[in-house]
């Protein structure tokens, strides 16, 4: 059914008057959250606001967004970069007011990752050049060091490039180390339970399913996301049973989506795809016009999204017409829980 869906003709939707997105029937896009007097070169005439590699939502429908750093950049890089906190219904920022949204301190190289019991937000940083990360978990906009960070002297870091992370039902931390090569565990409180809890080469991204699985994204032999790859998904069980399910050109972001699937934002082939938990690829949409997929999330379902019209849709962070320096977040609706129905 899955198949047979999304094989039907495609039609356009449009985004604005210059760029269109293609969706399988029963789809619509808008733009959720975009901005103005962000792109310097005004000759484009591209809207959108600074940057954002990486999004996630709260239960109560509230996004966040994290500026992107320079994170595969050598150099003495020390710039702090600001976290987004987007109320429901999506804004349009301009640098007039975009310090409305901020949500807590500025953060060198910051990575949003996931949320907790409803209140706590955590966010990945690292030094590039001291090679030390941290994860921070920040609540009511006050940010506290939850694991890593400098460590004693004479004794490695826990973490060197923490990239992606994500919770568990039982409320364990798992944080990807690109550095390392390895995904580390660690308790609610951010105690180390595992410093490898899965090995494989340049993970970068990482989300948790409904029954708990890791499906973890990797960079491979790429020294930055942006390069080719070759570039493998792995999904690993609670019994810590490792699959590859995916080979191909680096993905730039994961998100777990209806009845075990995870949607896959590929910026090569200009397209999000489903992988589904057997393996199965499935086109979902193709971007034309130069627009290119970023980074992919779903909000939850809870009575406080449903009232805000959320509840349940996929959220992308756009590249438009090839412009790295600013992004748009897109909002596409549909009948995503018929892909997720068994047949």
């Amino acid at each position: 059914m899955i198949a047979r869906l999304l094989a039907l003709a495609i039609v356009l939707t449009p985004l604005t008057a210059t760029a269109e997105i293609r969706l399988p029937p029963g789809f619509t896009s808008q733009v959720y959250v975009t901005g103005e007097g962000f792109d310097t070169d005004t000759s484009r005439g591209v809207r959108g606001i600074p940057a954002s590699a990486t999004l996630t939502f709260d239960p109560s429908g509230i996004l966040y967004l994290a500026r992107t750093g320079r994170r595969y950049v050598g150099g003495e890089v020390y710039d702090l970069w600001p976290i987004f906190r987007i109320p429901a219904g999506g804004a349009r920022l301009t640098p007039e007011v975009e310090s409305r949204y901020f949500y807590g301190p500025p953060l060198p190289n910051p990575q949003i990752g996931a949320t907790r019991r409803g209140h706590e937000l955590f966010v990945t940083t690292f030094d590039r050049e001291r090679k030390v990360g941290a994860v921070y978990r920040i609540v009511d906009g006050r940010a506290e060091l939850f694991a890593g960070g400098t460590p004693e002297k004479g004794v490695p870091p826990v973490l060197r490039q923490p990239e992606a992370s994500a919770v568990d039902s039982a409320g364990n931390v798992y944080v990807t180390d690109r550095a390392q090569g390895v995904v580390v565990r660690l308790s609610p409180e951010g105690r180390v339970l595992d410093p490898a809890y899965v090995t494989l080469a340049r993970p970068r991204l990482l989300a948790i399913d409904e029954r708990d699985h890791l499906w973890i994204g990797s960079d491979g032999s790429a020294e930055a996301p942006y390069q080719p790859g070759p570039g493998e998904i792995v999904r690993v069980s609670p019994q810590r049973v490792a699959e590859v399910l995916y080979q191909g050109p680096v993905v730039a972001s994961l998100g777990v989506g209806p009845g075990g699937s995870v949607f896959v934002a590929d910026r090569h082939e200009k397209q999000i795809f489903i992988l589904l938990p057997d393996g199965r690829r499935i086109p979902f949409t193709g971007f034309t016009d130069g627009d290119l997929p970023r980074s992919v999330g779903f909000a939850p379902v809870t009575p406080e999204t449903k009232r805000a019209g959320v509840a349940g849709d996929l959220f992308v962070v756009a590249i438009r017409n090839g412009t790295w320096p600013v992004n748009e977040v897109l909002r596409i609706s549909g009948p995503f829980e018929e892909l997720a129905r068994p047949r």
